[in-house]
């Protein structure tokens, strides 16, 4: 099958009180300012802006391959996809989830140094992959399984 005729979809919704790893959640609520319970251990990453960030699971099979121990939701992100290409979308893109929730791209993510914690070389391997921050346009529950669809 064509990788192109693939539907693109939530793998994982994770979140955490603040900092790695994020854990799956079955569904959670998404607000203006982000994942409900969702924490941050840096003011840097509490705006509107940064309301939800996202990975693609390609991504961290990939990592997982190069020899880094990788799940959803530990390099931080909140929506774990699959079949989106994150990284190769621009800012601005728009997101549409199958349960209502919308996003719109505002910023690609770049490695901090809390991914010492799980592995000193992972920052440098991760450059260019790190995925995509959002803001919610429109707010909702978001679960694994849900359907995205690109605007």
């Amino acid at each position: 099958m064509r990788e192109e005729s693939l539907v693109s979809q939530v793998v994982a919704v994770c979140t955490s009180s603040g900092g790695i790893p994020k854990l799956p959640r079955c569904s959670v609520s998404v607000t203006f300012s982000g994942l409900a319970n969702d924490g941050h251990n840096h003011d840097k990453h509490n705006t509107p802006l940064q309301a939800v960030s996202l990975q693609d699971m390609e991504v961290l099979d990939d990592l997982v391959k190069e020899g880094f121990n990788l799940r959803a939701g530990s390099t931080g992100e909140n929506l774990t996809v699959r079949c989106l290409k994150v990284n190769s979308l621009s800012v601005g893109t728009i997101l549409e989830f199958s349960g209502g929730v919308v996003l719109e791209l505002t910023k690609i993510r770049k490695p901090c140094y809390v991914l010492d914690a799980i592995d000193p070389r992972l920052k440098e391997a991760i450059i260019g992959r790190c995925g995509f921050y959002a803001k919610v346009l429109q707010e909702g529950l978001v679960g694994s399984g849900e359907i995205i669809q690109k605007q």
